[in-house]
């Protein structure tokens, strides 16, 4: 199945994937789908992450972390940038999700950054997401 936008559908499968309260959510491989998950670990929203082969495809598998009541750590994701309408800021205009307890995913030309490590090297490039 060819998809026009691979890092909504993506985000689309953590959301299902929390809301059903599955443990691990399966994703078709990519470099940058593999960064997003790194830092996804980095920030503290999921447990791990895996590349695996399912069905000679190669496959990410991310571990999906929940608080003590079953509650999501992830409360919510959204896809900022699109291929029909790409969202650019620079290195001053670096937004902040919910005042600072989310995290807005950048990909600039030192590769995917967070929020504050794009403010740190004062970069700017493409917001991909936000995740509270």
């Amino acid at each position: 199945m060819i998809l026009s936008d691979p890092i909504s559908d993506m985000l689309t499968r953590i959301r299902n994937a929390n809301m059903a309260e599955h443990p691990q959510v399966q994703i078709p491989h990519s470099k940058m789908k593999t960064e997003i998950a790194r830092l996804l670990k980095e920030e503290g929203y999921i447990k791990d992450f895996t590349t695996e082969n399912v069905e000679g495809k190669a496959t990410l598998v991310l571990f999906l972390k929940y608080m003590a009541d079953n509650k999501p750590v992830i409360q919510g994701l959204r896809r900022v940038s699109r291929p029909s309408r790409r969202h650019y800021v620079g290195a001053d205009d670096v937004p902040r999700v919910l005042g600072g307890i989310g995290t807005a995913f950048l990909s600039t030309s030192t590769g995917i950054l967070t929020d504050n490590e794009a403010r740190k090297a004062h970069v700017g490039g493409e917001v991909l997401c936000y995740i509270w």
